[in-house]
Formats: structure tokens, C-alpha cells, sequence
């Protein structure tokens, strides 16, 4: 729930997935609730719920309050008539506490507080039809649902478990027999008296949920969840047209798709779950080191990192939505495991990181890998893996589902220090009780300050899993402090200690073409580089030519103020280099018009592992450096996915970017 009592609150709001403020003036000015209101409506039940504050005029990216809602209760009687009324909304999400009036300065505002729907409520359409009448939020917009997804979310409504249904034209000849016999041999060592032991396979089958008998229909037969678990490729593939399963290992910290070992369906094996499973879990755990714990004399080889990523494994698996086009993912970086399955979370993402609300996509499945040991059906495995993290003192995984370009659901499980003890020492040295009495959020605000010289909300936000305005708070009141400076004003500010200075481009370039600086400090960044408890595995080094400590082997400038290189001047980069960044822009090289998409893509390649500025992204894109600012950059930057090096000036001519880990 957004707190907003003050012209202050007011300046703080700005646009997002989960607030929409309209001015709801209408032509007389006092007050009328706008039609564009109920698309939001059904976008953020859909979505994840949000706030709509009618009364506030929107100027620029902030809002101001002018004449508020005079006539507020004709406004909030039309808003629940309307509700009620099935031929507009397929269902009424409000209530008398998801209403309120707020007066700042004499002036009404109404606080609508739209929660998003349940699984057995979505789609919220208009109109009296979901086909064409649905809506998703995306961003700080309202998009209308391809029919597809919608249909998709009927599915879900109607389908507790989407895995039960006897899959006709299917039997036990689709199975693969080692898969299976495994399986059971599992099994039995968990249990060698179980009276499941002796089953024949097709009884076993029906014991666990791999075959069942539908008695109204009169039919029996093999399960989605026994041809998805044990089936072979070729026969889930025919049920399943999308099914993709894909394990990649990658070398390095980097956003990049290069692996040095991979796991996909390539015909060498079954190609079902189980045998996913067994496959990719030694992979994921090989390095990680198991302390010496003993419980009734024996050994215990698990430590809570494995059990985490066990978990984590066995989620991926069993709630994806393999009737979707996004492919099951699992993805090991030495910084990072990251986990992706198709289909959206089936409960908020809060309540999921809570625990005790299980509503698994795929319940027979989950139930199978339950009888061999592997999770516990009881919605506690995102609990367990987030108080892995926590005990590690790693930044808390990330879970978040999206639309784009697929639905998909992602778990990113970095393993990088919040609060670097090195860190925290210093500033505890340096500012005494001033550091060690802020809360946890005001500390890493000030820590990743230290560390990468400034700090923004955006940053701050991706961190500490906050709430926007609660970020906002958090740097104002660091800035009330004096602990922090700002520099800019609202969401774009950039923050950094106060005594402090930002680098900027002449600290980096100086005044001549190439930009001689300093040779590059021996410290890297405990966020930007994070350690690894993977054993072998650690972030490169950037090499310098003998005789010039100013550039690598590549050419690039190096900078004490900055962790990565530059691409400053392409004609001091080395041929093969050089020939290399043009090969990356080679097809904006060869068009003049280019997909949108595509010129954003070859933007992020090039920006990979250095900074480059934007004059030699003009040179090596063939377009107009501030063309390029103007359509790509500024936004790829607003979005997170490009970050720049002189965040004091971000207009700079001499701006360099480089492609965000985040």
C-alpha cells in the first residue's frame, strides 16, 4: 500500500508497473472517473495489483496536485456501480477498505488499492468477453492480452493441476525403461519395506500419478506428469510441441550466452525430467564445498546451498507451464545460478517468498520427485533457498516473473556480499555511530556508494528489494544526514559521499584525444566482481601491454577511477580488436533502417565488458551520436539495461556505457 499524505509523498510518486495517477478532472473540473480507468482495472488484477490515485496532474516524469476530486463521493459511487456490473467487469476486486479519500492542502485525492486477482479469478476482462478484452500491465502501461495468453489463463483457472489429464494415444511403450527403473531403485533404497516395492510398473505408475483412470469418462491411461517425468523424447515432444529443456554452463560474470558445457535435447539421451534432473544437479553442486557435519554418526553431505539449489532445480521443473513457447532454463555463471521456466507465478510473488501458500502448476509431478527425496510439496522451498542466501550473507535471490518476450517466470540466486566486511570496517572507521545506528537499507545505500562512487534508486532498488518510495526515503533521509550528496533531482539523481567527488570524463580523459589517466588500481569492486564458492572460478584480469600501463592488449584506455576499460578512440585500438567491434556492428554497417530491437541488441554486444563512449558507437553504428542518445541509449539507461560511466553528466559528449550485470 502506497502512504501518501503529504505534497513531499506526492513528489516522490513517479509512474510504474503498480501506480497510475490520473487527473480525473472532467469538463466541468470536478471530478469524473476517467474510461481508460478500467483497462488499468484489468491490467493490474492480471498483473501483480497496483495503486491509481485520481486527482494529480502528471508534468514530465513528476506529478503535482491542482484541483484534486472535488465531487469525490459521485466519483467513488460511479467507480463501485460500475464494479458490480458484470457487463463491464467480469469481476469486482474492491472493497469499502480499497477505497480512500486523502485531503492534502483542501484538496481530495481517491486512493484505489486494486489487488491482483487469484488464479481461479483471472482472466479480469471487460466487456463481457476475455477474448480481445483483457489486459496485462507492463511497465507503467496497460497492454491488451494476446488471445493465446488468455487462453491460457482460462487453463488455469479451470485446472487445479495441469499435469493429471490422461494423455489419449499415449501408454507405457512412450516411457523410457532405464529412466523408470532408476527411479524405482531410488525408491526402494528410501524405503526398502514400502509395499509399493513389488508393484508391477503399471501399478507402481498408478501409485505415484504416472497412470490414472478418469472414472467418469470410463477411461485410464498414462498421465502428462508420467509421460513429462519418465517419457522419452520424441512421445513428449508430441504432446508438448514446445518442450525445451536447456542446462548451460558459462564461464564468466558476464550477460553473454557462450558456454563451456551444455546439457539440451540432442538425442544422446531420454530427454524427460527426471532424467534433466539427475543430469544437471551434480553439475550445479560440483565445486561447492560441504562442511564436515555429522548426524548420527554418519556424515551429512548437504550443505544449505545445495539444498537450496535442489530446491531451486526441482521448482524450475514442476512449475513450468510446458504448453508455453519459453524454454525451461538453467543457467551456472561463477557469480550466480539462474533458474527460468515458462508460465507465470500462480500466486503473488509475496506470498512466495513467505511460504505456506503451495499451488504448484504440475502437482503430480512435484508429488513424484517428493517420493525420491527431492522437495517437500509444502510451498516452503523459496523460504529455504532465500534463508540460504541469508545465512551466506549474499544479496537475497531475485524471483520475478515477465511477459516478455514469453511468459516466464526467473530466479536469479547471486552470490554476491551486500555488506563487504572489508567495507563496512572502513565506514564504521570513518564515521563511527553515524554508519553502525542506520538501518540494513541505509547501510548498503552507503556501501555501494563506497564502492562504485555513487549510488541511484535504481541501483539501490535492484539491491535491497525495496519499494520505490521507500527507496526514495532511504536516500533522502541519508542526504538529510549529510551522509549523502545528490547531484540531479527526482529518480534521475545520482548520490555519492559526501566529501567525495564523482569521477568524471576529464578525470578518465584529461584534456588530450586519447585520454592518459593513471594505471588501473589493484582493487576490484566486491559488487561489480563478486566471489565465488565455486572452487576454480574468478573474474579475469585486465592485461596491459609492457611499456604502456595506460592501455590493454586490446588498445582500450584503463582508468584508476573506473573497474572496466574504455573504448575511447578506435583508431588506437588494435586491428584484430577493431576489426572484431565492427564485425558486431556489422549489420546497422550494412543498413541504414534497422529493427529497433536489433540496433538495441548490437548496442548491448558492443557495450559488453568495457565502457565504450558514444562517439565510437556513432562511428562503429554509422549513425549520429546524438540520434543514437536520443532513440536508444537515454532509454536503455532509464531501463537498467545500460549503465554510464559520468553519471554527474550524463549528457556529455565524452559519455561512455557499458552493459548493466543486473
Amino acid at each position: 500500500m502506497i502512504e501518501i499524505n503529504t505534497i513531499e509523498d506526492i513528489e516522490l510518486l513517479s509512474e510504474s508497473s503498480d501506480l497510475e495517477c490520473k487527473l480525473a478532472a472532467g469538463r466541468d473540473g470536478k471530478g469524473v472517473l476517467p474510461n481508460e480507468f478500467w483497462e488499468t482495472y484489468s491490467a493490474m488484477a492480471n498483473t501483480d495489483g497496483g495503486t491509481v490515485i485520481l486527482g494529480l496532474k502528471q508534468k514530465g516524469t513528476r506529478f503535482e496536485l491542482k484541483n484534486g476530486v472535488e465531487q469525490h463521493e459521485k466519483v467513488t459511487k460511479e467507480l463501485f456501480d460500475t464494479a458490480n456490473n458484470l457487463s463491464k467487469a467480469s469481476i469486482n476486486l474492491l472493497s469499502n477498505s480499497s477505497v480512500r479519500i486523502v485531503t492534502i492542502e483542501g484538496k481530495n485525492l481517491i486512493v484505489i488499492e486494486i489487488r491482483r486477482a487469484s488464479r481461479e479469478e483471472r482472466p479480469v476482462y471487460l466487456n463481457g468477453n476475455p477474448l480481445g478484452n483483457t489486459y496485462v500491465r507492463l511497465h507503467e502501461g496497460d497492454q491488451r492480452q494476446s488471445n493465446e495468453a488468455t487462453k491460457r489463463m482460462l487453463a488455469e483457472q479451470a485446472e487445479d493441476s495441469r499435469d493429471n489429464r490422461i494423455l489419449k494415444g499415449f501408454d507405457i511403450d512412450d516411457l523410457n525403461t532405464d529412466s523408470l527403473r532408476i527411479y524405482r531403485q531410488i525408491f526402494t533404497n528410501r524405503d526398502p519395506n514400502h509395499p509399493w516395492n513389488e508393484l508391477d510398473r503399471r501399478e507402481f505408475l498408478q501409485r505415484i500419478g504416472g497412470w490414472r483412470k478418469d472414472r467418469e469418462e470410463g477411461i485410464s491411461g498414462l498421465t502428462a506428469a508420467g509421460l513429462l517425468m519418465f517419457g522419452n523424447h520424441t512421445a513428449i515432444q508430441e504432446a508438448y510441441p514446445n518442450y525445451m529443456l536447456d542446462y548451460q554452463e558459462r564461464p564468466r560474470a558476464k550477460t553473454e550466452r557462450r558456454w563451456i558445457d551444455r546439457i539440451t535435447l540432442d538425442g544422446t539421451w531420454s530427454g524427460n525430467l527426471y532424467d534433466f534432473y539427475r543430469k544437471v544437479y551434480p553439475k550445479l553442486t560440483e565445486g561447492l564445498k560441504t562442511p564436515f557435519e555429522l548426524s548420527d554418526d554418519q556424515r551429512i553431505d548437504d550443505s544449505p546451498i545445495h539444498v537450496a539449489i535442489r530446491e531451486a532445480l526441482c521448482n524450475v521443473l514442476v512449475h513450468a507451464d510446458y504448453t508455453d513457447r519459453c524454454s525451461v532454463l538453467v543457467v551456472k555463471r561463477p557469480d550466480l545460478f539462474g533458474f527460468r521456466n515458462p508460465g507465470m507465478m500462480r500466486i503473488p510473488i509475496d506470498y512466495a517468498l513467505q511460504g505456506g501458500h503451495p499451488d504448484c502448476r504440475n502437482r503430480l509431478l512435484h508429488q513424484m520427485f517428493r517420493y525420491v527425496g527431492i522437495g517437500d510439496q509444502a510451498g516452503s522451498g523459496i523460504p529455504k533457498i532465500m534463508q540460504s542466501w541469508v545465512d551466506c550473507h549474499w544479496r537475497p535471490p531475485e524471483l520475478a516473473d515477465s511477459r516478455e518476450p514469453f511468459e516466464q517466470t526467473i530466479l536469479r540466486m547471486r552470490m554476491v556480499d551486500l555488506l563487504p566486511k572489508e567495507i563496512v570496517v572502513q565506514l564504521s572507521a570513518e564515521l563511527g555511530e553515524a554508519f553502525t545506528q542506520l538501518n540494513n537499507f541505509e547501510q548498503i545505500a552507503l556501501v555501494i556508494a563506497s564502492v562504485e562512487n555513487t549510488v541511484t534508486h535504481q541501483r539501490l532498488s535492484s539491491l535491497a528489494n525495496i519499494h520505490p518510495a521507500d527507496t526514495s526515503r532511504c536516500l533522502r533521509e541519508l542526504v538529510r544526514k549529510g551522509l549523502l550528496s545528490q547531484t540531479g533531482s527526482s529518480r534521475g539523481a545520482v548520490y555519492h559521499i559526501t566529501g567525495a567527488d564523482i569521477p568524471g570524463p576529464e578525470d578518465v580523459f584529461g584534456n588530450s584525444k586519447s585520454g592518459q589517466s593513471s594505471p588501473i588500481k589493484d582493487q576490484s569492486s566486491p559488487i561489480n566482481e563478486p566471489s565465488s564458492p565455486i572452487s576454480g572460478a574468478s573474474s579475469p584480469n585486465i592485461k596491459t601491454e609492457q611499456g604502456n600501463s595506460n592501455r590493454d592488449a586490446q588498445g582500450r584506455l584503463i582508468s584508476n577511477s573506473h573497474t572496466l576499460p574504455f573504448v575511447d578512440d578506435l583508431e588506437i585500438l588494435s586491428e584484430e580488436y577493431r576489426t572484431s567491434l565492427e564485425q558486431l556492428a556489422s549489420e546497422p554497417r550494412s543498413k541504414k533502417r534497422l529493427n529497433p530491437e536489433a540496433m538495441k541488441a548490437t548496442i548491448k554486444t558492443l557495450s559488453e565488458g568495457h565502457y565504450i563512449t558514444i562517439a565510437c558507437l556513432a562511428i562503429l553504428t554509422t549513425r549520429d551520436a546524438e540520434s543514437l542518445r536520443s532513440l536508444y541509449l537515454s532509454k536503455m539507461v532509464k531501463d537498467g539495461v545500460l549503465e554510464i560511466a559520468f553519471p554527474r553528466t550524463p549528457n556529455d559528449p565524452r559519455q561512455a556505457y557499458t552493459l548493466s550485470q543486473q
